[in-house]
């Protein structure tokens, strides 16, 4: 009679992450990059929603993980994120290192409040961003269903330094020849960019230039918001988040989410 090994029918738990092929990286400046990974055939999303992105942890540890939005319309081939390097930062100081042909991790649950799903109808919709905070309006603005559902698309981005204005000209010019939504872009996106620390022709803080109603002034518009035709997204600093937030509820509007709509969102994931 011989001894026969137990066997173990436990099957093996599946992994919580895709292991996605680095397809290309662009480095903007020495603090901004840009990656293109190759899509999973079974994920899905909504244009504006969030994944967790990161690499194993070194020497057997665990990985590393943080929120990142994904900067694709959701009918997109691959998937593209915008990052900021932070030298010894525990994921980004490793992320920025890597080329085509290296593999990342990526959750397979997107999730996010920064969807038009969120929103309640309206004629104009702001998409108000800082610094990579920039990535889920890249989304948005590629979305259909943004040019069916508002009339006019303003999308305002606030850096430091002009070299940090990454997709300027994409903004400007590249969107306009989008095989998909390339003539309602045209039409009705406009594209607001404002610097803090060098001259510009929009100098300033995006909260200050809504304060002073130069940010209006400029767009030709009405100065301030209105409940009545104004929707509004925001994503960068907490402090651009929560200065613009409290603007908006001084207007009368109420803040939206997955669950009950309103006339702006933020995403909370990133503000904490």
């Amino acid at each position: 009679m011989t001894d026969a090994s137990p066997v173990n029918n436990t099957p093996a738990k599946p992994s919580p992450f895709h292991e996605l092929e680095v397809l290309w990286v662009r480095h903007w400046t020495d603090q901004l990059f840009s990656f293109g990974v190759k899509r999973p055939e079974d994920f899905r999303f909504r244009s504006g929603e969030f994944v967790m992105i990161g690499l194993p942890g070194e020497d057997g540890g665990k990985p590393v993980l943080r929120a990142y939005s994904i900067a694709s319309p959701f009918w997109a081939e691959e998937l593209e994120f915008f990052s900021i390097k932070v030298p010894d930062g525990p994921l980004t100081s490793r992320l920025q290192k890597i080329v085509a042909g290296d593999t990342v991790l990526m959750g397979k649950k997107p999730t996010g409040t920064l969807v038009l799903d969120a929103l309640t109808g309206g004629e104009r919709l702001w998409l108000i961003g800082t610094g990579t905070g920039l990535a889920p309006w890249l989304s948005v603005a590629r979305e259909p269903e943004t040019y069916s559902r508002f009339k006019e698309v303003i999308v305002c981005h606030t850096v430091r330094n002009v070299q940090d204005l990454a997709y300027r000209d994409f903004f400007t010019k590249g969107i306009h020849e989008d095989p998909l939504i390339g003539d309602e872009a045209k039409a009705q996106l406009k594209y607001y960019p404002t610097v803090t620390r060098e001259r510009f022709e929009t100098p300033g803080r995006i909260t200050d230039r809504i304060k002073s109603g130069d940010l209006f002034a400029d767009l030709q518009l009405p100065i301030g918001f209105s409940p009545n035709t104004d929707r509004v997204m925001l994503c960068g600093s907490m402090a651009m988040i929560k200065e613009t937030a409290e603007l908006l509820e001084s207007y009368g509007m109420k803040e939206g989410s997955n669950a009950e709509p309103g006339d702006y969102v933020l995403e909370r994931a990133f503000v904490g």
